[in-house]
């Protein structure tokens, strides 16, 4: 029975102002999270440097959640997630048998996990860092030692935030990673003012440093799951411990290995990816970097489309509408380069500002900054391919088609590997963080590419012409509004002399960016491309109401 059925029209307008004021908190929250996340990892630079010492706390700190990924994570958002929702409208206790049963079941999984995992320590080094000349072996293992306990409580964090997003509360869940980061913040500081340094040669565990930095990175993620408790308990949910099988997983079989496959692939391009960027002192921590500072206008822009469509997507699926997705999908391409080429012309013409303003101090200094900055610069142009590949897989999920995504996945996985052994075969080190951005960048394109033929296919006429329409006229809008926001730059900097290379390049960020942006959006009004119409509509009203 359908949702619409099953929901009376009172219970859907009691429940629709709840969504609404929890957007508002939930918005708030992503920008919150993003701007501490950023800040943390701006602390973290400059206490550690981009070398040795950071690439290896970057490579022990991908692995738990990696690990928790593979686990539970992408079988909890396209498994146990409907269940839930459908176990809370179906079953006669409001499914909470059900989320004890998923919270037991999970924690298990987790907890067996996390123990092999921490056992195995040496052996995800060995796999994640191999041959790589850069790397300290040692170094890693030992951070891997102290963080991969986290596993249980990012696996933890998903699930109680999964049940309580059932229940109607949003907001909690969204902002509990803000207060990760403040932690790493607040441990990062007690790094800094702490005297010494880590000793490299030998590893010592008990060395104080290293046992501040890496239990106070799983201090924040166990804290980020246990604030969500309380509020499972103010939602009146009784936790019981529940075990064994439910009946419901097994018609969900296919779908759980499908995921998992995909999930497994994504787990070697990023093995693949770390041992081939540990082949330099600095790319791994360029390339996190950057790719932290793209993701960042996706987080607050991309996701938003991406939620606000993916619902009615799923429901035209489920009527067999064919034509409204088709509808929804290019409406969501053209809107995905409409909001994002702007930020994507703006890292590629100021990177290298956005990378020293941003890094450039601390151990870092200004040519860890830089490192960071070409590779961003360099690599850019694939934020809207990315966004646009990932729109185009919930196409496939929405219509109950898994399998798809994962030849997708595979395909662009196999073409990321190749392209990162290219790179590391043809780059100096000091230009692999550049290499490996540009083939994780080149993946994306390979892969809107390949998604949008696959779904020519099954879903008939695209209207990829119109997309592609789209796309040339954000970029000309884009590339018009900041090269007039370079040229007022560049007659600032020389008006003002600075010499100071941290303080020019706030400066270009600054002037860059309050003039390009709005520049750009309004030549993309100029130029009638037609998702602009709701926002100049407003504006409108706004002006005649004054």
């Amino acid at each position: 029975m359908s949702e619409t059925a099953t929901t009376t029209e009172p219970e859907q307008q009691k429940q629709a102002p709840s969504v609404a004021r929890a957007s508002g908190s939930m918005a708030i929250a992503t920008i919150v999270s993003r701007a501490t996340g950023l800040l943390s990892k701006v602390l973290l630079i400059a206490a550690l440097g981009a070398e040795q010492l950071n690439t290896s706390y970057q490579a022990a700190t991908t692995l738990p959640t990696m690990i928790n990924e593979l686990l539970l994570g992408g079988v909890l958002t396209s498994v146990a997630i409907p269940l839930l929702v459908r176990a809370e409208k179906e079953d006669g206790d409001g499914g909470e048998s059900y989320a004890q049963w998923l919270i037991s079941m999970g924690t298990l999984i987790l907890g067996i996990g996390t123990v092999i995992a921490v056992a195995c320590a040496p052996l995800l080094t060995d796999l994640f860092i191999a041959d790589s000349p850069k790397a300290n072996p040692a170094l890693v293992t030992a951070f891997a030692y102290l963080v991969l306990p986290g596993i249980v409580f990012y696996g933890l964090t998903a699930l109680l935030s999964a049940v309580l997003n059932a229940r109607h509360v949003f907001g909690l869940p969204t902002w509990a990673p803000v207060l990760n980061n403040v932690v790493v913040i607040l441990v990062l500081v007690v790094y800094w003012m702490m005297p010494g340094e880590i000793t490299l040669n030998p590893v010592h565990m008990t060395e104080p440093k290293l046992l501040v930095l890496g239990i106070g990175t799983a201090l924040g993620v166990a804290i980020q799951a246990a604030v969500l408790f309380p509020a499972l308990k103010r939602t009146g949910f009784r936790f019981k411990w529940r075990f064994g099988w439910d009946s419901r997983l097994s018609e969900f079989g296919g779908l759980a290995f499908w995921v998992l496959l995909y999930v497994g692939l994504g787990f070697a391009s990023m093995t693949v990816l770390t041992n081939v960027a540990t082949h330099s002192d600095t790319a791994l921590v360029a390339f996190n970097y950057q790719w932290l500072i793209a993701q960042v206008p996706y987080g607050v822009l991309g996701v938003s489309l991406l939620t606000a469509l993916m619902p009615k997507m799923s429901r035209s699926a489920a009527h067999g509408d064919n034509d409204q997705i088709v509808r929804d999908l290019l409406f969501g391409n053209r809107m995905s380069s409409v909001l994002l080429m702007p930020f994507s012309v703006l890292m590629t013409v100021s990177g290298v500002a956005i990378g020293v303003a941003a890094f450039g101090f601390g151990r870092s200094g200004v040519s860890g900054g830089t490192g960071i900055g070409v590779a961003l610069a360099l690599s850019a142009f694939g934020l809207v391919p990315y966004a646009i590949t990932l729109l185009q897989l919930r196409v496939f999920y929405a219509m109950k088609d898994a399998r798809t995504p994962t030849y997708i996945q595979g395909l662009m996985v196999a073409a990321r590997i190749g392209l990162l052994y290219f790179f590391l075969a043809v780059s100096e080190p000091e230009q692999l963080a550049v290499g490996v951005s540009l083939a994780m960048s080149l993946s994306f394109v390979f892969g809107a590419i390949v998604g949008q033929v696959w779904l020519r296919v099954r879903l008939g006429r695209l209207r990829t012409g119109f997309t592609i329409w789209t796309v040339c006229l954000t970029v000309v809008a884009s590339a018009l509004a900041f090269a007039v926001a370079k040229s007022v730059n560049w007659l600032v900097q020389n008006m003002l002399g600075l010499s100071n290379v941290v303080v020019a390049s706030w400066v270009e960020v600054v002037v860059v960016t309050l003039i390009g942006l709005p520049l750009a959006f309004g030549l993309l009004a100029a130029f009638r491309v037609p998702e602009m119409k709701p926002a100049i509509d407003k504006i409108n009203r706004l002006v005649r109401r004054r």
